[in-house]
């Protein structure tokens, strides 16, 4: 472009000139687009002010890509953005320690309740299906209207709600706080991320939701440590729920502190006006990469949800069988489990952002095939995994990492991609859509529908040796009528053997579990079709963003007279 352009045309804000997403701002790849938005007026885009804007700010983005043109220097990061983004981790973690501390006393629980495994998978079935039902209203409501108050509102429903689930002794009231504490953390999980996304762009923006979703695994892991330790030093596991509540009215005061941007701020395109909601659903439906990374995203929710949930009882088990761990606590293997997940969650994040950032230089559709990868590896450590806690705890122990790890390389890719494949005004409403789809066939079902099969195969196996025992003594008392006591007594034992409630529970839960394997391979095919769309509709979302905040522009100018 000639000095003489950038005279007779007014240059986008700085914001705008870096409009593209960010997988597309940090490849070199991208050159055949370079083309395409280069030749956008001869393809037919009018002539007008705001073509030409669109035009010229684009051009210039993308000769800065080529390496025609020096990158500016990265705008340095705010004290508020810091905050912003310190209040938005910090709440993220108090979340997941809410929402797994059960998982750290489920024992207990089932104890206390007298409930068996389908009952007990059935209270994070409950909290997660008014999660994802009032998921979709907190969408639309945070794409129209205070972000900041709709958290605050948010967060003290569940540090409420948890906090009086805590007193109910009827399992009945204890289930329904558990769904009331789902209605809260929808409305924080659905709109913070866009947060960010209007405060960063580029691989800033990476970097920050990378820090976001770290919390997850970290703040799940504290959960299942700070429920064991808790409910052990109290004598009482009730008292486990009583500790994120207090650390909710902190975030409640931290997020009425915070600023919220305008929407697209961050991308120039603050000026854009949202659609109506019939208009964004039909959009995402539409939108191919975003429908194959959510549906990608829902297996990983399955998997993460059903071992969060069995993964410190299953483990519990198998170690008791070993010789000399007959009176290990659940609250010890908890506790460990909470570290191995805090560890894989402080690598695994912060590792899938890294690798996208540094692969997006070279492979431009990088971001989905990280996520299919980590799975395709994670499926076989899972299953190591499960057969190891009768042999070797530390073996077990190391696979379940290897497993969080790879799984964990997903969690702030599939954000990321959201993100740049999605309008900034249809954001709220893309991260709601996604965790309806997400929970409703992940992690909504999956700890009810583990615990629901291993309640099934435990009544298949308990049955058995019951018929093997009576049948065997039928035929020895015709064959032998004067056996020794001795053969008699041997027989009683090994039935008593066979049945035992322990070695059942654990084989029951054991073949519930090996599902999840399988659904992280379909989920990793799911992320693979992802990669196939993900660079057109980026594209996509980054011209129609910038036409349409133009068109705005235009639209709101003064008339002269």
């Amino acid at each position: 472009m000639s000095q003489k352009h950038h005279q007779a045309y007014q240059p986008l804000p700085t914001a705008a000139a870096a409009m593209d997403n960010p997988a597309m701002s940090n490849s070199s790849s991208s050159s055949g687009s370079n083309d395409d938005v280069a030749s956008s007026e001869p393809l037919g885009l009018p002539a007008t002010y705001s073509s030409q804007q669109l035009v010229t700010s684009d051009f210039d983005s993308m000769e800065r890509l080529r390496g025609n043109e020096s990158d500016p220097a990265p705008r340095s990061t705010t004290a508020s953005q810091w905050f912003t983004v310190g209040v938005l981790c910090f709440v993220n973690l108090i979340n997941y320690m809410d929402r797994f501390t059960i998982a750290g006393v489920l024992t207990e629980v089932q104890s206390d309740f007298q409930i068996d495994d389908d009952s007990a998978g059935l209270l994070q079935t409950a909290f997660v299906v008014s999660y994802m039902i009032f998921a979709p209203l907190f969408g639309y409501l945070g794409d129209r209207y205070s972000r900041r108050w709709l958290m605050a509102i948010g967060v003290a429903l569940w540090s409420t709600t948890t906090l009086l689930g805590s007193f109910m002794q009827q399992f009945g009231w204890f289930i329904t706080f558990r769904a009331l504490v789902g209605i809260g953390e929808a409305s924080y999980s659905t709109i913070a991320p866009t947060l960010i996304s209007d405060l960063f762009v580029n691989s800033l923006r990476s970097q920050m939701l990378a820090m976001f979703y770290f919390a997850i695994p970290v703040g799940s892991g504290l959960g299942y440590i700070v429920g064991s330790k808790t409910a052990h030093l109290a004598n009482n596991w009730r008292w486990a729920l009583r500790v994120t509540p207090i650390l909710g009215v902190i975030a409640v005061v931290l997020i009425i502190m915070i600023k919220d941007p305008k929407r697209g701020q961050s991308e120039g395109t603050q000026h854009m006006e949202p659609t109506d909601f019939r208009t964004d659903i039909k959009e995402l439906l539409k939108n191919r990469s975003f429908m194959f990374s959510s549906a990608g995203f829902t297996c990983v929710a399955f998997v993460a949800g059903a071992l969060a949930w069995w993964g410190p009882k299953y483990i519990h088990l198998g170690l008791k069988m070993q010789p000399g761990n007959e009176d290990l606590k659940l609250d010890d293997v908890s506790y460990k489990f909470g570290l191995v997940a805090m560890g894989a969650g402080l690598i695994g994040v912060p590792l899938g952002s890294f690798l996208a950032q540094r692969l997006r230089h070279r492979i431009e559709n990088c971001d989905p095939y990280i996520c299919a990868i980590g799975l395709f590896i994670s499926a076989p450590m899972v299953f190591l995994a499960l057969i190891m806690p009768t042999l070797s705890g530390t073996l077990c122990f190391i696979f379940v990492f290897a497993a969080q790890v790879t799984l964990n390389l997903s969690w702030s890719i599939v954000a990321d991609m959201l993100l740049y494949v999605v309008l900034p005004t249809r954001r709220s409403t893309a991260e709601a859509f996604q965790i309806l789809i997400s929970h409703a066939l992940g992690d909504a079902g999956s700890p009810y529908l583990v615990g629901a099969i291993s309640v099934a195969i435990k009544g298949h196996l308990t049955s058995q040796p019951k018929m093997i025992s009576q049948q065997g003594l039928q035929s020895m008392s015709q064959v032998l009528e004067n056996a020794t006591e001795t053969v008699t007594e041997g027989l009683k034992e090994f039935a008593k053997a066979s049945s035992s409630e322990d070695v059942i529970s654990f084989k029951a839960l054991q073949y519930s579990l090996f599902s999840t394997t399988f659904v992280e391979v379909v989920g990793g095919i799911f992320f693979l079709c992802t990669a196939c769309y993900v660079i057109s509709d980026r594209r996509k979302a980054t011209q129609a963003s910038m036409e349409s905040s133009n068109r705005q522009q235009v639209a709101n100018r003064p008339v002269s007279g």
